[in-house]
């Protein structure tokens, strides 16, 4: 009985004996650096840029259309008549609203816009990634922005970010 209860134990102990004699391998890069070395990326920013600049063109349009309406209304209210300025009043609240109403959609759209358009470079990094790291054999692969990775033992773990510039170009 002793002898199976010390196999036991033998054969319990064998994988941490084993895993702790092959020292893990990891790597780190700069994400944010990488991410705007790529391609997908250049076009992205472009492609935000254009769309941020046609709604910031209708918001000004309908910025410019409202503050029209507001002075044609300060010019002419004390010659209409009660009914008449408070339905000009309830226009330009109307107006004001909608602008506010546009603005806030225009906003939800550009940020879903922005992770439609740059999702296909985050996929393409995030595959080359899955790749490099099986390649090499590293356990895992961290991002060290924002200052994340304040200390790496360098026998460790190994700096990936130039060699993934030169992958994704």
């Amino acid at each position: 009985m002793m002898k199976k209860y010390f196999l036991f134990l033998l054969f319990a102990a064998l994988p941490l004996w084993v895993s702790a004699q092959t020292p893990i391998k990891f790597a780190y890069f700069n994400y944010t650096e990488v991410l705007k070395m790529m391609p997908e990326y250049g076009v992205a920013m472009r492609n935000m840029a254009n769309l941020r600049a046609k709604f910031d063109a209708e918001t000004k349009r309908s910025e410019n259309d409202f503050h029209a309406k507001y002075e044609e209304f300060l010019e002419g209210q004390r010659n209409f008549a009660p009914s008449i300025l408070k339905k000009r009043q309830a226009e330009l609240q109307e107006m004001m609203d909608k602008n506010i109403a546009f603005k806030k959609e225009s906003d939800r759209l550009l940020l879903q816009a922005e992770k439609d358009a740059f999702a296909p470079a985050h996929a393409r990094l995030k595959r080359v990634l899955a790749e490099m790291g099986h390649e090499r054999g590293y356990a895992f692969i961290l991002n060290a922005d924002n200052n994340a990775l304040p200390y790496v033992n360098n026998m460790v773990g190994e700096d990936i970010t130039e060699a993934l510039k030169t992958v994704i170009k």
